[in-house]
């Protein structure tokens, strides 16, 4: 389970309100067609996904063990919180319309921040298309959602991921311990960024 990030933000409530009405009726133009909000209809597809250990080993917030009826709820209580302006998942799809991965958004409205998850299909990982894929997202969560800080996590054995979060200029905050459906916890290597930062180092690219 998500928790917010180490640093404390303090959002009016009309920017609290915007970032909610931004998740219930997400923009989605800036991912080229390719993006759309998971449904009940995903869950077979994301599920095979998910069954990839390559795919799922790595992330500490998946529905375990990883079956059609846990994805299905858990698709059916994401979007259960979309409707109340905190979280999102977004199944992506590669130009033949298959799924090739998923991005799940957890927002905290009145701290204007956000933390993002997800993972690509294995055969589409290490192709050299993540780290650009990561920034679009990031630049997202800015420009569209309206948040203000974005805290990332990985497992500390995930270079890849590690790799790509560093690329981006996320600042390295130490670790905490991510807490897993189960109630077990995963220590984790642990990231922020603020939109200022992350504008700034946009007009220097």
């Amino acid at each position: 389970m998500s928790a917010p990030p180490k640093t404390v933000l303090t959002a009016s409530p009309e920017e609290a309100a915007a970032i909610r009405a931004a998740v219930r009726t997400p923009d989605l133009s800036a991912f080229g067609g390719l993006a759309v909000v998971a449904a009940p209809a995903h869950a077979p597809a994301l599920t095979d996904l998910l069954a990839d250990p390559a795919v799922s080993d790595p992330i500490y917030d998946l529905p375990r063990p990883i079956t059609l009826d846990s994805v299905t709820a858990w698709i059916q209580a994401t979007e259960a919180l979309r409707q109340q302006g905190e979280a999102l998942l977004l199944v992506t799809l590669d130009a033949t319309g298959r799924v090739a991965g998923y991005s799940r958004f957890t927002i905290w409205p009145e701290l204007a921040s956000a933390e993002i998850a997800g993972a690509r299909r294995a055969d589409l990982q290490n192709a050299g298309s993540g780290g650009a894929g990561a920034a679009r997202s990031f630049d997202w969560m800015f420009e569209t959602l309206g948040v203000r800080l974005i805290g990332v996590t990985a497992a500390r054995d995930n270079v890849r991921s590690a790799r790509v979060i560093e690329a981006a200029g996320f600042a390295p905050m130490g670790e905490r311990d991510s807490l897993r459906p189960d109630g077990t916890l995963r220590p984790s290597l642990y990231w922020e960024m603020t939109r200022q930062a992350w504008r700034a180092r946009r007009l220097k690219a």
